[in-house]
């Protein structure tokens, strides 16, 4: 029964897809004044917190399409904000993407309205997070790891090599316990980075993708975290938060994005990143336009602007992302020479992407699907 209904669903699911790439737009007109962005912190900047940093204010003026911007700090708040509705684009992480499309929140986009769709890095150009039976949901627009970020002070001349420094208690090379001074993130998906962690250091479980759990290797991930729960001074999801405690509150070490690091170095904190032995799970966002998107033209002309190699590179500066134009890792002059390798270029293929846990899997025994996730990491983040 199980087999049949999958195939229903995937069917039905395969019929509404049809449907709607059968309504995509055909052209992009006049802008209707406005886009309403639902947005990562950091992604779509005007040059308020750094004026070298501004790729909204000339799309303005050369569109007449007001960017009007909601920051969003997890993929569930997005996902929450995307069903509510009023907006036009989502900048989505893997780990929403699927679920905004199975849930009809987000139209197919048509590529032959984004001129630069030719210029996307090809390993993303398909990428299941946003292509479902060939159908494109969406335009890549950044990718990054989520680092380990740590206090060099700390650390001294012993530079962390491994996530066992958030996941299990030990002596720091400054002679005191990690207890309290870590920390990790807060949203359910961060239940993959044990994942990842056990992957490495419990072959014995036979976990192939962390993102694809089956019971009983779902539980041994569950009491990891139930012992980190003991280690974490503060969950977290709020990037400025994380800077400030950083900063004032002694934290030494966290999973975290480039964003935070780089602004920390920018104020002079001792803090550094690095993609520890185990791997790294990471982000490759896309920007998705709202099945019932007020403003598509203008919406249409913002996805075409995004795959601009100056904005691409910018932001990767601003960020500490990899741009998804290549063309973007040359002669930008805030990222640099180097600025794609310093930003993890050459790292692809050691990153588990953000995707949607879900229960019909590759795994005879099925898989524990995002719901459960989100109930689990609840409670272990209230202590059970």
């Amino acid at each position: 029964m199980k087999n049949a209904c999958t195939t229903l669903v995937a069917a039905a699911f395969m019929v509404t897809t049809m449907t709607a790439a059968a309504d995509m737009k055909k052209s992009v007109g006049t802008g209707e004044g406005q886009v309403n962005i639902v947005a990562w912190p950091g992604y779509i900047e005007r040059g308020q917190t750094d004026k070298s940093y501004d790729w909204v204010t000339g799309f303005e003026r050369e569109t007449g399409c007001k960017v009007q911007v909601k920051t969003a700090s997890t993929s569930d708040e997005m996902v929450a904000l995307m069903n509510e509705g009023g907006f036009d684009l989502v900048t989505a992480s893997g780990d929403a993407s699927l679920r905004i499309i199975l849930g009809d929140r987000v139209q197919p986009i048509n590529t032959d309205l984004i001129p630069s769709w030719d210029t996307i890095d090809e390993r993303l150009k398909e990428s299941p997070w946003h292509t479902v039976d060939g159908v494109h949901y969406g335009v890549p627009y950044q990718w990054g790891a989520n680092v380990l970020m740590y206090n060099t002070e700390t650390f001294k001349d012993q530079p962390p090599t491994s996530w066992r420094v958030v996941f299990e208690e030990m002596e720091l090379p400054d002679g005191t316990s990690n207890v309290g001074r870590v920390q990790a993130f807060d949203g359910a998906i961060y239940i993959a980075d044990a994942a990842l962690y056990l992957k490495f250091h419990q072959p014995e479980l036979g976990i192939d993708d962390p993102y694809e759990l089956n019971p009983e290797q779902y539980k041994a991930v569950l009491d990891l975290l139930r012992e980190q729960r003991k280690l974490v001074g503060r969950y977290w999801h709020d990037a400025f938060v994380q800077i400030d405690d950083f900063t004032n509150e002694g934290v030494i070490a966290s999973s975290a994005w480039p964003f935070q690091a780089n602004i920390l170095k920018a104020q002079g904190e001792p803090v550094a990143t690095v993609i520890p032995k185990e791997g790294a799970t990471g982000w490759a966002d896309t920007t998705m336009m709202h099945s019932e998107a007020a403003n598509p033209n203008c919406a249409y002309k913002w996805m075409e602007h995004s795959l601009n190699p100056k904005l691409q590179g910018d932001l990767a500066s601003w960020f500490g992302s990899v741009p998804v134009v290549l063309e973007a890792c040359k002669d930008n002059e805030l990222l640099g020479e180097n600025g794609c390798e310093t930003n993890g270029l050459q790292n692809f293929e050691r990153i588990s992407f953000w995707r949607t846990p879900v229960s019909n899997c590759s795994d005879p025994a099925g898989c524990v699907p995002y719901y459960r996730w989100v109930t689990d990491y609840i409670a272990i983040l209230g202590g059970r």
